[in-house]
C-alpha cells in the first residue's frame, strides 16, 4: 500500500509538470499543433486529480487498517481511535495536510478545466498558473514531506494516537473548511494573473471569478469561526480568539479578500482601482501561502501549529517566486491597468469603498506586524519579544468601529457624488436609533467613562444598531417601491427586491450578520470568572448563577480515561441545568485534555471547567466563566453564510406588471 501511494504522488507530479510545460508551449505557439498540445495539457491536469485522489484514499485506508508500517499513520493514529478521527488523520499532521491541500487544489483545477469553453484562452492561461502551484505542493510531498515514509525498525503494535486537542467533532469539518478557503483563492489569483499576462480586455475575468471568490471567502469565514468555536469548546480558557499566530494567519487573507470583494465593484461600475484590485488578489493568495508556511515552519509557537520542520525554506522560496512573477508581469503590462475614471467626491459610494479598503489593510498590516514581531525582534536583538492581545486590540478595535461606521453610511451614498440633503434625509433615522440605544444602555447601568472596554462596547453596540437600521431601511425603501407597483404586501415585495439584485441585498444580509457577530464580541467587556476548590455540596456563585457540586465520577474506555464533576446550576433558587465538566487522559499519546461544559443562552454563557485536583489538599478545582452574548457570534455567522449564498444566486428578471387598459367613454348618442 505505501508503494501505491508513493507511485501515485510521483505520477501526479509528472502529469502536473506536463500540464504546466505543455500548457506554456501551447500558449506561445500558434496553429493546429498548439490546440492539440493545449488539449493534452488540459487532460493531464484532469488526470492529476484522479491520481492525487488515489494517494489520499490510500492514506485514509491505511489509517482505517491500522497500518503502522507507515510512519505518518503511526504518529497520528492508534487502534482505538474512533472512525471519524481516523478519517481526519488525512489532515491532522503535516504530510497529510499537504496531501489534502494538493487534493483540494487539483479538485479546483478539475472544475476549471471542465469549464474551459467559457473562454478557452483565458482558462488555458489560468490552468497553467494552477498547474504551477500544484507542481510546488507535489514537489513537497515527493521530496520534503512524504506521507508514505516507512517506519524504521520493528513494526509497532500500536500508534502514538491523534493529538487530544484534535479529538473533537468540529475538527472533522474545520480543517477542510479552512483549507477550501486557503486553496480556493488560487483560482481568482490564477485568473487575475492570466488576465494580466494576456492583457485581457475589460472586466470579464472578474465576472468569471466572482462566484469563485465569494464561495472561497464564505468557506474561509466558516473555517475561521469553526476554529473559534473549537477553541471555545475544547481549550478550556473561556475565550474564543486569543490573537494566536496561526489564528492570525487565517485572518490575514480574509481581510484582504474582504477588501477585494468590496473594491472590485468599483472596477465593474466605474473602471477604477484596476491596479489596486490586481494587487489585492495577489496579496490574498500570497497571504494564504504565508498562513500555510506559518503553520508548518515552526517560526512561531502555537497550539494550532505542526511541529517544526525544514519545509519552511521551501515556502519562503515559493513566496519569493510568486512575488517576483507578479512584479514582472505587473511592470510589463501596467499600462493595461490604467483607471477609466477618477474619484469625483469624498461623499460618494466610491470613497466609502476606498476608505473601507484602507481600514481593512491597516488591520491586515497590524495583525501581520504583531504576528511576525517575535521573529523580527529575534533577528534584530537576538531576543524573542512576543506581543499579546492588548497590542492587537489597541489598533484593531478602533479600526473595527470605523469600519462599522462606513458600513452604516456606505449604502446611503450614491455613485459619483451625494448631496448633503440626500445624506441627511437617509441618515437621520439610523443615527437617531443608535443614539437612543446608547442612551438606554447608559440608563440601565453601562458606564463607558469608567473603563475603555465599556466605552468600546457601547460604541460597538450603537454602531451595530446604526448598521442594522440602515440595512432594514434599504430593504423597506425598495420594498415599498415594488409594493406600490404590484400591490403585494411589503414582505413579499422585499423578497422580490432581493431576487432582482441578489448580489446587493445578499451583501446587506452579510452586513447584518457581521453586526450580530460584533455585538457578540462587545459582550466580552463584561466577562466574569471565578475559581474555587469544591467538595461535595460546596457552592460557587457567579453572576445570577449558583453552582452546587453534586458528585465527582470517573470512567474508562479504550481510547481515554476521564473524570468529571456533576454540577447542578441554580438561578433564582430554581435548578435550571446540570453541567458535567470533564478532564480526559488519552492512553496512546499519554496526554490530558479539558472538556468544558457550557450552558448557552441568548444573554450569556455559563462556562465551567474541571481543572483537576489541588495537589496539596486533594480537592477538585472548578473554574467558572460567565460570558455575555457569545451565542450572538454563532448566530451571526449563520446569517453571514445565508447572505453569501443569496449573493451567489443569479438575479431574476424584473416582474413586469401590465397597467389595466383605460376604458374610453362612449361618445354621446352611442347606442341610440
Amino acid at each position: 500500500m505505501p508503494l501505491i501511494g508513493s507511485f501515485a504522488l510521483l505520477l501526479a507530479l509528472a502529469l502536473t509538470a506536463y500540464s504546466f510545460l505543455a500548457g506554456i508551449l501551447a500558449l506561445v505557439r500558434e496553429g493546429p499543433s498548439s490546440a492539440r498540445l493545449s488539449e493534452t495539457a488540459r487532460r493531464a491536469g484532469i488526470a492529476s486529480f484522479a491520481i492525487v485522489f488515489l494517494a489520499a484514499a490510500v492514506l485514509v485506508t491505511a489509517a482505517f487498517q491500522d497500518n503502522f508500517s507507515i510512519a505518518y499513520i503511526f504518529h497520528h493514529s492508534n487502534r482505538d481511535l474512533p472512525a471519524p478521527y481516523k478519517f481526519a488523520v488525512l489532515w491532522s499532521g503535516q504530510e497529510g495536510s499537504l496531501l489534502f491541500w494538493s487534493l483540494l487544489l487539483s479538485a479546483y483545477g478539475l472544475v476549471l478545466r471542465l469549464r474551459y469553453k467559457t473562454d478557452p484562452r483565458l482558462f488555458a492561461h489560468a490552468s497553467v498558473v494552477i498547474a504551477a502551484v500544484q507542481v510546488f505542493f507535489l514537489l513537497l510531498l515527493n521530496f520534503a514531506a512524504h506521507p508514505f515514509a516507512i517506519m524504521q525498525g520493528s513494526l509497532p503494535a500500536d500508534g502514538s494516537g491523534l493529538n487530544p486537542l484534535l479529538q473533537y467533532p468540529e475538527m472533522v469539518i474545520h480543517p477542510p473548511m479552512l483549507y477550501l478557503g486557503y486553496v480556493g483563492f488560487t483560482v481568482p489569483f490564477a485568473f487575475a494573473l492570466a488576465a494580466l499576462i494576456m492583457r485581457y480586455p475589460g472586466e470579464k475575468w472578474i465576472h468569471i471569478t466572482r462566484r469563485w471568490t465569494m464561495v472561497t471567502w464564505g468557506l474561509l469565514t466558516c473555517g475561521i469561526f469553526l476554529v473559534m468555536h473549537w477553541a471555545y469548546s475544547v481549550l478550556g480558557w473561556g475565550g474564543y480568539w486569543g490573537w494566536d499566530p496561526v489564528e492570525n494567519a487565517s485572518f490575514l487573507p480574509w481581510l484582504t479578500g474582504t477588501a477585494f470583494l468590496h473594491s472590485v465593484m468599483m472596477q465593474e461600475k466605474r473602471g477604477m482601482l484596476k491596479t489596486w484590485n490586481m494587487w489585492l488578489i495577489f496579496s490574498t493568495f500570497m497571504l494564504s501561502i504565508f498562513g500555510t508556511f506559518l503553520t508548518r515552519s515552526g517560526v512561531v509557537s502555537s497550539v494550532h501549529a505542526f511541529a517544526q520542520s525544514s519545509i519552511g525554506d521551501w515556502f519562503v522560496a515559493f513566496l519569493g517566486v510568486i512575488f517576483v512573477t507578479c512584479i514582472f508581469f505587473y511592470w510589463k503590462n501596467r499600462s493595461h491597468l490604467l483607471s477609466e475614471h477618477r474619484l469625483e467626491s469624498l461623499v460618494s459610494r466610491e470613497s466609502s469603498f476606498l476608505f473601507n479598503n484602507l481600514l481593512l489593510l491597516v488591520a491586515c498590516f497590524t495583525v501581520l506586524w504583531g504576528t511576525l514581531f517575535p521573529v523580527l525582534s529575534e533577528w534584530v536583538q537576538g531576543t524573542r519579544v512576543t506581543v499579546g492581545p492588548p497590542f492587537f486590540n489597541r489598533v484593531n478595535i478602533p479600526v473595527a468601529l470605523l469600519l462599522l461606521l462606513l458600513t452604516a453610511v456606505g449604502p446611503l451614498l450614491a455613485w459619483r457624488r451625494t448631496s448633503a440633503e440626500s445624506l441627511k434625509r437617509n441618515f437621520r433615522f439610523p443615527a437617531l436609533g443608535a443614539l437612543v440605544v446608547a442612551a438606554v444602555l447608559v440608563a440601565f447601568g453601562m458606564r463607558p467613562w469608567k473603563d475603555v472596554s465599556y466605552f468600546y462596547s457601547l460604541m460597538t453596540i450603537a454602531l451595530a444598531v446604526m448598521v442594522a437600521l440602515t440595512v432594514i431601511s434599504e430593504f423597506v425603501r425598495g420594498g415599498r417601491v415594488i409594493s406600490g407597483h404590484t400591490g403585494q404586501n411589503l414582505l413579499a415585495s422585499m423578497v422580490q427586491l432581493t431576487r432582482r439584485n441578489t448580489r446587493r441585498y445578499g451583501g446587506y444580509i452579510v452586513h447584518f450578520g457581521v453586526i450580530v457577530v460584533v455585538i457578540g464580541f462587545a459582550g466580552s467587556a463584561f466577562n466574569q470568572d471565578k475559581e474555587q476548590e469544591m467538595g461535595f455540596g460546596d457552592k460557587l456563585t457567579i453572576g445570577s448563577y449558583t453552582l452546587v457540586c453534586q458528585s465527582y465520577t470517573q470512567d474508562d474506555n479504550p481510547n481515554y480515561g476521564s473524570e468529571w464533576a456533576v454540577m447542578n446550576v441554580f438561578k433564582g433558587g430554581k435548578q435550571i441545568a446540570t453541567l458535567n465538566p470533564e478532564r480526559r487522559f488519552y492512553k496512546a499519546s499519554q496526554q490530558t485534555s479539558t472538556m468544558p461544559s457550557i450552558r448557552s443562552s441568548v444573554s450569556n454563557d455559563l462556562y465551567v471547567v474541571y481543572e483537576g485536583q489541588n495537589p496539596d489538599t486533594g480537592r477538585p478545582i472548578i473554574r467558572a466563566h460567565l460570558n455575555p452574548l457569545v451565542m450572538w457570534i454563532w448566530v451571526g455567522v449563520w446569517i453571514m453564510i445565508v447572505g453569501t449564498v443569496v449573493a451567489m444566486i443569479p438575479n431574476t428578471a424584473p416582474v413586469r406588471v401590465m397597467a389595466p387598459a383605460r376604458v374610453q367613454p362612449a361618445p354621446a348618442g352611442a347606442g341610440d
